[in-house]
């Protein structure tokens, strides 16, 4: 037997060898694969259509109703004229109208953080919970910066569920009302998303 391979040429037994380890290892890599490219039909996903909604967000942060209270601060924020460090959980009202009294469309649940030690910015990380009508059930996440003393802010919609299922858009957040005394504001919200 060793009279046999010792006469089979070097370069044909090195190939043979390369061959079957790569087909060996594509075998394994199909039969092992963990995703696979979809038509979008396949879930019933048909045209991308955009959409506008329009809301105001209440943001209480006085009295004994507060829907936005502080989780944690560091040492500095007491002494910093932007809060730094300051981190707020919400679960805020959204409404059709600027008065509160006016109809619930949603709920704005996350947390905001002041992350600028030179002005009052805040890293916002929540979801628009809907309430109300075909959007009932579906969520649009926003991930962004909002410089609460500009004119109009703008964050990006990253994502959704329900009906927003592969959202993608932005928002503009504009102050309706700021009571300096108590920090409560009331902050229009145009959002432009791109959904199926």
């Amino acid at each position: 037997m060793a009279k046999t391979f010792s006469r089979l040429p070097f370069i044909p037994l090195l190939f043979l060898s390369i061959t079957l380890f790569f087909s060996n290892t594509l075998t394994t890599a199909k039969s092992n694969s963990f995703s696979r490219i979809l038509s979008p039909a396949t879930l019933g996903l048909k045209r991308e259509k955009l959409s506008h909604l329009h809301f105001y967000f209440h943001d209480i942060v006085s009295g004994r109703n507060a829907t936005a209270v502080p989780v944690a601060s560091a040492d500095m924020t007491n002494h910093s004229s932007s809060a730094f460090g300051l981190v707020n959980m919400m679960d805020d009202p959204l409404t059709a109208e600027p008065h509160l009294s006016s109809k619930i469309v949603g709920r704005a649940q996350g947390i905001y953080a002041s992350a600028s030690q030179s002005e009052l910015s805040f890293l916002m990380v929540l979801n628009f919970a809907f309430t109300q009508g075909k959007y009932n059930g579906s969520n649009l996440s926003v991930l962004g910066r909002n410089s609460v003393f500009s004119g109009i802010r703008e964050m990006p919609i990253v994502g959704g569920s329900g009906l927003f299922r592969f959202a993608r858009g932005y928002a503009q957040a504009k102050t309706h009302e700021l009571d300096l005394k108590t920090g409560d504001a009331i902050v229009e919200y145009n959002v432009y998303v791109f959904h199926y």
